[in-house]
């Protein structure tokens, strides 16, 4: 039986319980250090919650790039619909705030003395290490990818800027009668639909641009996020121009020949294409990898009240790298649990509990720049850790309106700029 509408606005109410001004926890003051390793959605959302709750707390965010590419919306640019610095944010509205920002790589890090070590051999000690760092790319599964042929073979899935725009330009360079393929990963990855939003906005460009041309998805995978919103609108908007050969077909990507720009799939086919877009399988960022914090899976189990490792205590690991169970790898999920760690945090400086929140998660996707969909979640804690609502959610009809999708569309450019706005506390320029 699924909730009713009051109960799912209660769900809702246990988000804006952690919102800037309502968290109210303690009526002793939180006081002590913290340092965060890792400034994307995660990372700088904790920051600045923290700073907002707890202003005696001192936070140090470390970052090592001063400007990067988000992942939500960087298909917009792939596809010719945004410049880059639409979708490009940094942390000088954190600095603003009050957060100490460090521009820098970290060296070492103790997870048992809560201790990091910068190249120039200062020592950063915390009373709670959060630890954000992203994803890196498994590079073993696909024979001849790795980082000498990116370049040539874009992955455009990290906040590289460089590797975004480049795959903006090889799809502009392309023939008009050209192929673009897209090899995608298997599960757990960066934003689940995340490829099929790009095969999608790709699509636009090519109807606009390339009309001749056809696009190759080979999947690793038996089916995708939101598989039924894409399919139904890729055959009303493209035609046959997608193409989609997933696992049982043979189409996971085993090995690429950069130099004749040709893909091998797991049933022998050899695909070769004028751009290709080889979105690795994926694992959690090295520095969570190198300090004990994650286990044989290669990402990091944490206990969701908090964040916070169960590998080492007052060390919290968020975002992508972490074992979110249910919840997807996304700027939104990262957002939300940089603030219930950030509460947690306060909490315990302030030597009082956090007792954790229902919460909501909500995933946009662009079809076309005007066709919308959408797919949304609650999520309950069950001890330690969160479980979906069985009958919670809800998404977007297949028959939805043209009106409809329109709106969902521009619910999604919304959603953008205030969730960037809430993590980096600056707005954006997306159209």
């Amino acid at each position: 039986m699924g909730l009713s509408r009051r109960e799912l606005l209660r769900g809702a109410a246990g988000i804006a319980g952690l919102g800037m001004f309502g968290a109210g926890f303690s009526a002793t003051p939180a006081e002590g250090r913290v340092v965060i390793v890792g400034g994307g959605f995660g990372g700088a959302t904790c920051a600045r919650y923290l700073r907002a709750i707890a202003p005696a707390v001192s936070v140090t965010l470390i970052e090592r790039r001063t400007r990067l590419a988000t992942g939500p919306f960087c298909n917009t640019v792939v596809a010719g619909l945004n410049p880059i610095e639409a979708i490009t944010v940094d942390h000088r509205a954190l600095a603003a705030a009050g957060v100490n920002v460090v521009q820098a790589d970290v060296r070492d890090l103790d997870p048992v003395a809560r201790r990091v070590r910068l190249p120039d051999g200062d020592t950063l000690a915390a009373d709670h290490l959060v630890v954000a760092p992203g994803i890196d790319f498994d590079w073993f599964p696909i024979e001849g990818y790795g980082p000498k042929v990116t370049d040539a073979l874009p992955h455009a899935w990290t906040a590289d800027r460089d590797q975004i725009v480049n795959l903006r330009n090889q799809l502009r360079a392309m023939p008009e009668d050209g192929v673009v393929a897209i090899a995608i990963p298997p599960n757990p990855y960066r934003c689940p639909p995340g490829p099929y939003e790009r095969a999608s906005l790709i699509g636009h460009f090519l109807e606009q641009h390339k009309p001749r041309a056809k696009l190759l998805l080979l999947d690793a995978k038996d089916h995708f996020s939101k598989e039924a919103l894409f399919r139904a609108g890729w055959a009303e908007h493209y035609g046959e121009r997608i193409e989609w050969i997933g696992r049982p077909q043979g189409g996971a990507v085993v090995a690429v020949d950069a130099g004749n720009r040709t893909l091998v799939t797991a049933g022998g086919e050899r695909v070769r294409a004028d751009v290709i877009n080889v979105i690795p399988p994926q694992i959690a960022g090295a520095l969570a990898r190198d300090v004990d914090l994650t286990d044989i899976s290669d990402w990091a189990p944490v206990d969701h009240r908090s964040f916070e490792s169960t590998r080492h205590r007052r060390v919290h690991v968020l975002g992508d790298a972490c074992q979110g169970g249910p919840m997807p790898k996304s700027g939104y999920a990262a957002n939300v649990q940089g603030k219930i760690c950030a509460h947690a945090i306060a909490a315990s400086l302030a030597g009082d509990t956090f007792a954790g929140t229902r919460l909501i998660n909500a995933c946009y996707s662009l079809v076309t720049p005007d066709h919308g969909i959408s797919v949304s979640q609650v999520y309950d804690l069950n001890g330690r850790h969160f479980a979906a609502i069985e009958d919670a959610g809800g998404t977007s009809p297949l028959a939805a309106s043209v009106d409809d999708r329109a709106r969902v569309a521009g619910y999604a450019r919304s959603w953008y700029r205030n969730i960037v706005r809430d993590t980096f506390g600056d707005p954006t320029n997306i159209g």
